[in-house]
């Protein structure tokens, strides 16, 4: 016997070993994997594995509650899939006829007791091909399929918001959509946010085709890949798969395999969409037996290098029945609605404690205005101002090379603020995080890879560390602190404010605004009005803080606006401003066209406001938060005054109206107005042409400059 004969022998002791640990009445899935070490199985103990793996080893036959009736109303369609299914199995005729009689009564069972109805291309019998192999009798093969598709299935799982009084989310589920992966589900959104995290550059030219993943990993998913690839290659699959135990696996299977596609992918940037999607969904067909450890190994990788916190957010609305939540559990964004990936708070935390090179790392990005971050900041935390975007877009571009730079030094020098990963960080209120959202979104056209964002901002950081603020934030200032602020506030109220359960999102922009509020937020802005007339200056934290990008020219930030708001604090010339209703004034006869847009202030905050076009005015009307269904006039602008539009070239929706005349020497501006506007191209458009219908209609418009004051002459890029 020589040395290969030898080793051979050595590799394969483990299959005698957990044969006879099969053998042992108490043997549990502990043993099993312990032994097997997730290494595909022999044939004849798959069987005992599987069963051990899933939890069905000494459970009863549920089967037996079937009341024996076959009278679904696709009844038809079941049958026929079961034979075709029996057919590719390769069975005699006498076994044929048995277990296609056998497929039929699980499938109309399991539909009846879970009110889900059979469609062809939903994966049951792809599921129960495969499970077939095992040879088990019907009441374990019945038990296997349902603990399979009921643990391992990612599921679509509607979640429903409802207003309650105390504004709780419930989450419910609707009957039969959670038992099936559907088209535009969660699963498939979660994907395309893990693809954008691993690999921003495949995922920008996916998006760019409109190819989506439940274009081609819909099969994926659903059969857990035993419609595509070989019998041998899914057997060894799975069994992997289920030593695993991690129901997420799934979607690391399909991250490697579409990470493996690129190159083949860029050889078909010319061709239809249609066929990139077939060549997407045939690619699991490439795999062979030999190949499975790697690639599952390569999967294992993958997840390792990925956010966990997203699995407890998801573990429940993907893989098992929605319960209603309590009020102090962190809702899920729904997934198409997040620009990347977020991270819980704990999980930031929990990284900074571990030693470098464990674990996921994050280099946090702290995006917060300069007063907020003085006010208190991770002491790991670069500072990168998200308002420079659009105040200053030279330093932006400064501070981008500052962060760049400051992470490579990090890595290179082990500094416990070093991380490959970016996790943003912004306020956790809407206010300023639209302009933390920004940023994202220009790291990702950049094609970066590990994005992220703190999941609640510096608000969730806040709360979790509320009894060790000094020690785990530094630079901590109550009085400077909006959360203190704002915690001292409701305090003091004798309002009882309900809470957010949603601290990145403004809860009364989903449920309404109530007016019981106006008293608490009024208390508010006069506390803190006084607090904030001055920044204060920047200084270095100790050694293991991030540097801050204008440190490098030794700069505060002295002559930036101030985007701080709390609530919707308005000047006090706005007291004396018109308040009018809403609905009122959209129903005017004379208001011609009405568009939503952010106004940005003098001071750089937005607030929601209407645009209302007349044939001779624009109005500008803000919303009052506290008041639902009335507004604020801001302005009315006869058009004949815009003298000018403008809009910004990376950012089309920020225009500009600047209000004057034309004299002799030429055009006087004499007020400008920002605006974000939803839809700034049609606004553009209808406002230009109203001020040019109106021009030439004038009496004396031989002698006016009405044709350099249009707008339409006039407009241009900054």
């Amino acid at each position: 016997m020589d040395s290969e004969e030898i080793a051979k022998l050595t590799d394969n002791s483990w299959i005698g070993e957990l044969e006879s640990a099969l053998l042992i009445d108490d043997c549990d899935f502990g043993i099993v994997r312990n032994i097997s070490k997730g290494r595909p199985l022999p044939a004849d103990l798959r069987a005992d594995v599987w069963q051990i793996a899933l939890n069905v080893s000494e459970k009863g036959n549920e089967l037996g509650n079937f009341n024996g009736l076959f009278d679904l109303a696709e009844q038809a369609v079941i049958r026929k899939e079961c034979k075709s299914t029996v057919d590719r199995l390769g069975n005699d005729s006498v076994e044929k006829l048995a277990l296609v009689s056998d497929l039929e009564e699980i499938i109309s069972f399991y539909s009846k007791s879970t009110k889900t109805p059979f469609r062809a291309d939903n994966g049951w019998t792809d599921l129960l091909q495969l499970l077939s192999v095992l040879k088990l009798p019907k009441p374990q093969l019945y038990n296997c399929f349902n603990a399979l598709v009921n643990r391992y299935i990612p599921k679509y799982a509607t979640l429903s918001l409802v207003n309650s009084c105390i504004f709780t989310f419930i989450c419910t589920v609707k009957l039969g959509d959670n038992q099936e992966c559907h088209k535009d589900g969660r699963p498939f959104h979660l994907f395309r946010l893990l693809l954008l995290y691993h690999d921003p550059q495949l995922c920008s030219f996916l998006d760019t085709r409109k190819i989506t993943p439940d274009s081609y990993a819909l099969s994926w998913f659903q059969g857990l890949f035993s419609s595509i690839c070989d019998i041998d290659v899914c057997l060894n699959m799975w069994d992997v798969y289920l030593q695993q135990a991690d129901p997420f696996l799934v979607f690391f299977l399909g991250l490697v395999l579409l990470v493996n596609t690129k190159e083949q992918l860029e050889e078909m940037k010319i061709e239809d969409k249609e066929k990139i999607v077939e060549s997407l969904k045939a690619a699991p067909a490439a795999l062979e037996a030999d190949d499975i450890e790697d690639f599952c190994s390569l999967a294992q990788y993958y997840a390792s290098k990925t956010p966990q916190s997203f699995r407890r957010h998801y573990q429940t609305p993907l893989f098992g029945i929605m319960q209603p939540t309590s009020k102090s559990e962190e809702q899920v964004l729904p997934e198409s609605q997040v620009l990347c990936l977020p991270v819980s708070i704990e999980e930031l935390l929990h990284a900074n404690e571990l030693g470098a090179g464990e674990g996921v790392r994050y280099f946090v990005v702290d995006c917060r205005p300069a007063d907020q971050y003085n006010a208190g900041h991770l002491p790991t935390a670069f500072h990168l101002d998200a308002d420079l975007m659009l105040q200053n877009p030279a330093e932006f571009s400064t501070s981008i090379q500052a962060l760049v730079a400051t992470q490579q030094q990090s890595l290179q020098s082990g500094s416990s603020a070093a991380g490959e990963h970016l996790c943003f960080m912004g306020s956790g209120r809407e206010e300023e995080d639209q302009y933390v959202h920004m940023v994202i979104a220009n790291f990702l056209q950049r094609t970066t890879q590990y994005v992220s964002f703190a999941r609640g901002g510096y608000a969730a950081l806040h709360h979790q560390l509320e009894d060790n603020l000094s020690e785990g934030i530094t630079d901590h200032n109550p009085h400077s602190c909006i959360c203190c602020a704002r915690s001292a506030s409701e305090t003091d109220s004798t309002v009882d404010q309900p809470e957010s359960l949603f601290p990145h999102f403004k809860t009364d922009k989903l449920f309404g605004r109530l007016s019981a509020f106006s008293t608490v937020v009024k208390s508010r802005a006069a506390e803190t009005k006084d607090k904030l007339t001055n920044y204060m200056k920047n200084e270095f934290p100790p050694e293991e803080r991030h540097i801050r990008a204008s440190d490098k020219v030794e700069k505060g930030y002295k002559n930036i606006a101030s985007v701080f708001s709390i609530g919707d604090d308005d000047d006090e010339e706005d007291d004396e401003r018109e308040v009018v209703s809403l609905e009122l004034w959209l129903n005017k006869p004379d208001v011609k066209h009405h568009f939503l847009c952010q106004h940005i202030r003098e001071t750089n905050e937005t607030a929601p406001s209407h645009l209302l076009v007349t044939n001779s005015c624009l109005y500008v009307l803000r919303d009052l938060p506290k008041q639902k269904g009335l507004a604020m006039v801001l302005s009315r602008r006869p058009l004949k005054n815009i003298v000018k539009i403008t809009s910004k070239k990376k950012l089309p929706e920020l225009i500009t109206f600047k209000y004057g005349t034309y004299e002799e020497d030429g055009m006087v501006v004499t007020d400008t107005e920002k605006f974000i506007i939803d839809k700034a191209g049609d606004a553009v458009k209808v406002i230009k042409q109203q001020v040019v219908k109106l021009l030439d209609g004038e009496e004396q418009s031989q002698d006016s400059p009405a044709s350099t004051h249009s707008p339409a002459s006039g407009s241009g890029h900054e």
